[in-house]
């Protein structure tokens, strides 16, 4: 079993950054590809990034690509988002996931077993 908790979000001005953390508990999340989804109000859950197992391989969706990185420390059994000039459409509850057999890259909401509890970020213009 692995359990996911995100921390990080919060209120924050057009432009500005936050950085989010998705804190795992599971010998086994090491070995688990990881990805970020974000859901506004009255919208479906959507892919924001995602992390391969081991670090090296990364995706995007095209709204977060040159903004926000993703990133993990594996001795610490922490994954990252690091958000960057944030604007108002990013405004969503954030939602870290463990997928234990893909590569990060899947957009599938399906794909992941593990999910946390989603953190608020708000972006006021």
């Amino acid at each position: 079993q692995v359990q996911l908790v995100e921390s990080g979000g919060g209120l924050v001005q057009a432009g500005g950054s936050l950085r989010l953390s998705c804190a795992a508990s599971g010998r086994t999340f090491s070995s688990y590809a990881v990805g970020w989804f974000r859901q506004a109000p009255g919208k479906e859950r959507e892919f924001v990034a995602g992390i391969s197992w081991s670090g090296r391989s990364t995706y995007y969706a095209d709204s977060a690509k040159g903004r926000f990185t993703i990133s993990r420390d594996i001795a610490k059994n922490t994954v990252y988002l690091q958000m960057n000039s944030l604007k108002p459409e990013d405004t969503a509850v954030y939602y870290c996931a463990a997928d234990p057999t893909g590569s990060g890259a899947s957009r599938q909401r399906g794909r992941y077993d593990y999910w946390g509890q989603g953190t608020q970020v708000t972006v006021s213009s």
